[in-house]
């Protein structure tokens, strides 16, 4: 299956077990899901984008 999670490369696993998605993986899937994760590479890009429209 061409779509399978690499660990280490995809994803980790965080001291309690947790699966934490890589910004490889993000950048595989193409988009941000709005979630906040921890290494979204869009992240600043949403932080820019909620400040502008602030004002």
């Amino acid at each position: 299956m061409a779509n399978e999670l690499i660990l280490n490369i995809d994803y980790y696993l965080d001291e309690l077990g947790r699966m934490v998605f890589t910004e490889t993986y993000h950048l595989k899937r193409g988009y941000c899901c709005g979630n906040d994760c921890k290494h979204c590479p869009w992240k600043d890009d949403r932080e820019i984008d909620s400040e502008t429209s602030s004002e």
